[in-house]
């Protein structure tokens, strides 16, 4: 058996980077940039007032001074008139400052009286002015490269004037679930079946992290039925298979997709749950292969998956992901396995993060994987912890849900 972080490593070394695409901003959110977004212009454009008042001279407000009102400044209507000494023009937020006022004098700091105003509280050169390029300057990178665009770097473009951008293509994964027990949701279930859940978790999870699954019908225990359904994969970018890859006689993956160019690089991690995880390449394509137990499935998509088509896609991550909590009760001393456990999260009234293990954690049980909020990372040779102590934590919500 490898370890968890050796597995990743070959794993992620082994993938090409996919090719890139220019689409528009309304189909971007959630893609991954391949080049920066680059601003177009100024932002603002020039000089702008902050708040809706008067353009003056600093120096003509001193309290009780009245300045003649020459004109009005509408937002999108720049004004071609100067602010001459004693004068003042009408503005409103997000106008152009116009030529020779140094400040805003905000209108609640005025009494007016037709076509003059009386200064109530002085103002400095410079206030409530938002200067050109405040936010962000023409040819600066507002959006870097690798980056998983959300609601707010889509926003961040538009004001850059960038209609378009670069994007690293959605990668293709094609599901493959195996064995004669499986059976699809909804069908009768003869005994000895189950139902294929897995497949469509799966699918589930790929799809939220921007990739395009693909359930392949179900595999058969024979070798001819699994290398038929493996035959056309030259138009995706990874190969997942479901169960057969462990040691039993009907466990025929590896040496099925032997017969059609897989080389197997591992297959045995020492992790629990999730043990018999194969990696390799099949004529260019790269195929993990998973448990067949749909919690040790979920769990390795997890840890090895979805980083997976991170590094497909560019994307550069921010961190492990991880974060401290508080074991909620006694844990024994771990094996030569590394533990994901299934854990629920609460905090106390003192804010405390608190992360608690269901007290069974047989990888065969759906329910606790439904309602958990967190896996419980559990390092190999681990000694015993109590209640208390510090742990380290992964959250599945929002990243996978």
């Amino acid at each position: 058996m490898i370890e968890v972080s050796e597995a990743l490593h070959r794993i992620l070394s082994a993938l090409p980077l996919l090719g890139t695409e220019t689409i528009s901003l309304t189909e971007a959110c959630g893609r991954i940039t391949a080049a920066p977004v680059t601003a177009r212009l100024f932002n603002p454009p020039a000089d702008v007032s902050s708040m809706d008042g008067y353009a003056v001279r600093a120096a003509d407000t001193a309290e009780g001074a009245k300045l003649h009102v020459i004109g009005d400044i509408p937002a999108g209507h720049p004004s071609d008139r100067t602010v001459t000494p004693g004068a003042c023009l009408r503005i409103f937020t997000g106008s152009l400052v116009p030529e020779g006022a140094d400040a805003i004098l905000i209108q609640e700091n005025t009494t007016r009286d037709g076509d003059h105003i009386t200064v109530t509280e002085p103002v400095t050169s410079g206030r409530f002015i938002r200067r050109k390029g405040l936010d962000f300057s023409e040819g600066q990178t507002v959006v870097p490269t690798g980056k998983r665009l959300s609601a707010r770097d889509i926003g961040i473009a538009a004001a850059a004037n960038c209609p378009w951008i670069t994007v690293r293509r959605r990668p293709r994964v094609a599901i493959l679930s195996t064995g004669d027990e499986i059976v699809l949701p909804g069908d009768t279930v003869p005994p000895g079946s189950i139902v294929g859940s897995a497949a469509f978790m799966l699918a589930a999870l790929l799809r939220k992290a921007g990739a395009e699954p693909i359930i392949l019908p179900v595999a058969r225990d024979t070798v001819d039925s699994l290398t038929g359904s493996t035959r056309q994969l030259d138009t995706v970018d990874l190969l997942l298979t479901i169960g057969g890859a462990s040691v039993g006689d009907y466990d025929l993956v590896k040496k099925a997709l032997g017969e059609t160019g897989l080389v197997t690089d591992f297959w045995k991690i020492a992790m629990r749950p999730g043990k018999p995880l194969m990696f390799g390449q099949m004529n260019g394509t790269p195929v993990i292969g998973l448990p067949g137990n749909p919690v040790a499935a979920f769990v390795c998509s997890f840890v090895f998956v979805l980083p997976a088509l991170r590094a497909m896609s560019g994307e550069v991550p921010k961190d492990d992901g991880t974060e401290p909590a508080r074991l909620a009760t006694d844990l024994s001393a771990n094996d030569q396995r590394f533990d994901y456990l299934r854990a629920t999260l609460s905090r106390d009234e003192n804010g405390v993060l608190w992360a608690k293990p269901f007290s069974r954690q047989d990888s065969s049980m759906m329910a606790p994987l439904a309602d958990c909020d967190a896996l419980l990372l559990r390092e190999r040779f681990a000694p015993e912890a109590k209640q208390g102590e510090v742990c380290r934590i992964v959250r599945l919500q929002g990243l996978v849900d």
